[in-house]
């Protein structure tokens, strides 16, 4: 929080505020580290989320992106796309500004797209009464101009742990089964390493969560 302070002291104007909706591991509080100022449950409309292969491109440095995967796989990778009619639930993070290159670097095979209250409906009609009616708001949605990456592409586990741990802490049961059923592609197959976690921003589970998370993603939809 202090190193926060600082880069905020040192920008003029550093006090300005935004807001980027979480619809995967954005959702998990335990992976937001930017020192945000409040998140709020939301629903966003026109939008639908989807698994799909991860584009092909280099990771950065300091992402934490880069995960090698055995027999040339590459995880899958979770993004939004808009759709008419549709909705996704997830978390809108209201941060600073100048934290926002951190999370462009953390999503950056996304590009950052804008959205507005509008399209927003709230958990909570006090977390809406107060916000700024001119922030400006986000959503990430992956880059699309890249090829695919070949080879397999499966679900890393440590990663879909931290989704779903987040959707059951925000959402309940039911927010959890509503992640798998307004997910496409969820045909994929599941990389297993939870017991050594991939993902650079891996969560603990309990058993009972275990449990919870392994009824919920029997609902899942064939190919």
């Amino acid at each position: 929080m202090q190193a926060a302070a600082g880069a905020r002291a040192a920008h003029p104007g550093a006090d300005e505020l935004v807001g980027y909706f979480g619809y995967g591991s954005l959702v998990n509080r335990a992976t937001l580290t930017t020192g945000h100022v409040a998140a709020h449950r939301a629903r966003l409309k026109g939008w639908r989320r989807t698994w799909r292969p991860r584009p092909q491109m280099p990771a950065l440095a300091d992402s934490g992106a880069a995960v090698s995967l055995p027999d040339g796989a590459t995880p899958a990778l979770l993004t939004a796309h808009r759709a008419e009619s549709a909705a996704i639930d997830g978390l809108l993070v209201i941060d600073f500004a100048v934290n926002l290159p951190g999370i462009d670097a953390r999503e950056f095979r996304y590009h950052r797209r804008e959205i507005t209250l509008a399209d927003l409906e709230f958990d909570s009609m006090d977390a809406a009464h107060g916000l700024d009616a001119d922030i400006t708001l986000h959503v990430y949605e992956a880059r699309i101009e890249h090829p695919p990456a070949g080879g397999p592409t499966p679900i890393l586990r440590s990663y879909l742990d931290a989704v779903m741990q987040g959707f059951l802490r925000e959402f309940g049961a039911a927010g959890l089964h509503r992640f798998v059923s307004e997910t496409d592609a969820f045909h994929m197959p599941i990389h297993e390493d939870r017991a050594a976690p991939l993902y650079p921003r891996s969560v603990s589970l309990s058993a009972a969560e275990i449990e919870l998370f392994d009824a919920a993603l029997g609902a899942r939809v064939p190919a």
